[in-house]
Parts: structure tokens; sequence; C-alpha cells
């Protein structure tokens, strides 16, 4: 039986023959862990001077060694850079060096969250890198140094974990979230934009990624846009599945004069029809929207959000753009809904300049995931 026949015979089927046969057909496959599962390290792919990042390099370098210094308080750090002495230039000499894997690869770019790999787990517990294809959201940018990275990485011994190479499919981390069992949130916007997977619809796109990432149920998001946002609206910007796994912060906006509001208001509407893989509403968290932010170059507008957090372990990264009421705002509501993590702000006013935040920059691994 095929992918797409399989797919839908689930989706006819009665809830008590749905498990058996999601079951049954997950036994196969992997599953995509949760952002809040143990992590072994997280990827950081350095700013330099061939970047984007040129007219601005020495600011967004110290937002990166603030993200930097975070993550290795709470798990390792991996670092690819063409030049690595510019790197431990910029980190110090005050660094635990046990924490921190330096990998000297050409690069485009630093949206490590879209280039890096997916990793899933097997029911054995082995870790897989799932190598998908990265092009520059939608043909947007280069991407082809970035695209081997993966690759080298893994020849190069810094991994445990088997490669699958799935460069024949366009995925990019920021463009979805899991619950770790099976469960899928995206936005229809991204996934079905046509300069990625265009010869393939929605329905051979959930069969596809139902295989690669052992998935039982994929939500679409429909709505929810920011302006400036040049990944056709990642779900990392508009709404995160947070632990236990039925809880979904999302960005919101009260001010009807915001040409956000409707888009974002819809959104809202439209996830409080989700339900969870078990078939319960979820608990929805409304972030505040960050006050408009604007590039001091052209004026136009840039896509800041609080929703753009890093989950790692027992803390929280969080991004925030020198707004003390609503950065404190939104600190409050993830210390009150996530008890038990450390919430770290995060100045990102530097990167917003680029139309990304922190979990942009980053990719975590689960535990297990390196050789070294």
């Amino acid at each position: 039986m095929g992918f797409i026949e399989r797919l839908r015979r689930i989706k006819k089927a009665s809830p008590d023959e749905k498990n058996d046969m999601t079951e049954s057909y997950t036994d196969v496959c992997r599953r995509l862990p949760a952002e809040w599962e143990p992590v072994d390290a997280v990827l950081l792919s350095w700013p330099h001077a061939a970047t984007d990042w040129a007219y601005m390099l020495d600011e967004v370098r110290r937002c990166f060694v603030d993200i930097a210094k975070a993550i290795m308080r709470h798990a390792r750090l991996i670092v690819v850079a063409p030049d690595i002495t510019e790197v431990e230039r910029d980190l110090g000499p005050d660094i635990d060096r046990d924490r921190l894997i330096l990998c000297p690869l050409p690069t485009n770019d630093t949206w490590a969250r879209d280039f890096g790999a997916i990793t899933t787990v097997g029911r054995d517990g082995r870790i897989y890198l799932n190598d998908f294809k990265f092009n520059g959201w939608g043909l947007k940018f280069a991407a082809d140094r970035d695209n081997l990275i993966t690759l080298a990485m893994a020849e190069n011994g810094v991994f445990a974990a088997e490669r699958i190479n799935r460069l024949g499919f366009v995925l990019e981390g920021g463009s979805i979230e899991s619950d770790g069992c099976g469960l899928l949130l995206t936005t229809s916007e991204c996934l079905l934009s046509p300069n990625r997977n265009g010869d393939l619809g929605r329905e051979r796109i959930e069969a596809y990624l139902t295989e690669a990432l052992g998935l039982k149920k994929i939500l679409w998001l429909d709505h929810g846009a920011l302006e400036g946002d040049d990944t056709d609206s990642h779900i990392d910007t508009l709404a995160r599945l947070a632990p236990p796994g039925d809880v979904i912060f999302y960005t919101g906006c009260s001010d009807k004069e915001d040409s956000h509001y409707e888009s974002l208001r819809r959104m809202a509407e439209q996830l409080r029809g989700f339900t969870t893989s078990d078939g319960r509403p979820f608990n929805l968290i409304e972030l505040p929207l960050p006050d408009a932010v604007y590039d001091p170059d052209d004026a136009s507008r840039l896509p800041a959000t609080y929703a753009n957090f890093l989950i790692l372990n027992n803390a929280v990264l969080l991004p925030v753009y020198g707004q003390p009421l609503k950065d404190r705002q939104a600190a409050d509501t993830l210390r009150v809904a996530m008890p038990g993590y450390e919430i770290i702000p995060i100045d990102c006013r530097a990167l917003i300049r680029q139309h990304g935040s922190l979990h942009c920059v980053t990719m975590q691994f689960p535990y297990n995931t390196l050789a070294i």
C-alpha cells in the first residue's frame, strides 16, 4: 500500500482503528522529538564578513556571543564558521572549552534552524539526522554552502547518528513544531509554497512527512503572517508547542490599528479549533506582539516576535527587543506557564535586522546525537 492510500485509510478510520493503524504505520518510522526533550548540543553558524551581516558585524556578533554563552550553561555548543579563530576571539578565553565544538566549514549565512539536520528517534533509541534541502526560503537567497554542512559534519565524525539523505525534499526546521508524540504543527503558506516543493500538493506532502517523521496528525495553520518575514510564515514566529505537549504559545495582537491584527485574530480562532493527538483542546497562551520595529535603513517593518524562543533542557532563551514593558510581559508569561524553567531574555535587536530572531539561528540535537 502506498503512502497516500495508507494516509487516506487512516483519515477515514474510526478512532480505535486509527490508533491501531497509526501505531503499526509508525512502527517502521521514526519519532520527531519535541524541543523540550533532553538536548545534547545546539548548533550556531557564526556571522562573518561574507554574510549579509557584513555592515553590522560587530553588533550581531555580540548578540551571538550572548546566545552562545547562554547555550553553554545548559548544553554543549557546536559552531560552524569559515574561520574558527574569529569565533574563539569573539567568545573570549573564559569559556568551558569542553562544552564547545568548532567546525571550520564554509557557510552562506547564519540560519542554522533552517539548514541544520532535523533529528528523529527510532523506537530503539537510535538518532537519525534527516538532511533535508534548504533552498533559501523558496529560492530567495543562496544556500549552496549551507546545504553541505550536515554532510560535512557527519563525514568529519561530529555525529554518532546516521545521516539520511533527504535533499530531494525542501523542509526548514523553523517551519515545523512537534509534540514528540506524532503531532506536527505547521503553516500552509510555507509548506505549500510553489518555490519549495511545487510539484507536490498538500496530500503528497502530508504523506511524505508522515513517513519521514513518523507522524500521526498534521495541523495546518492558514492564517497569521508578520511583515518582513522572508520565510513565508514559519510556524516558529507564530505558534509554538510547549510542555507537556498540550500547550501552544501564540503571537497575539490587541491593537486593531496594527496591520497584523486581523490575520493574527483569525489565526487565534483557528488554533482554538485544533486538538491534540488524543482529541483534547490545546491550552492556548497568548504572547504579546512587540511594538513595531523598523529597519533604520529603509523604514520597513521587521518581524519581531516573542514566539521565536528556544527551549533548551531546563531553560528557555527568549528574544527581547529593548521594550521593557512588552519584554517583561513575555518573560513573565513564560515564567508562569513553564514552572521549573529558567527564562533567559536575550537582546535580539541585532538579529531582527536580517528578518530573523533567536530560534532561527539555533538548531538543537537530542541526547546521544554527538560522537565527540
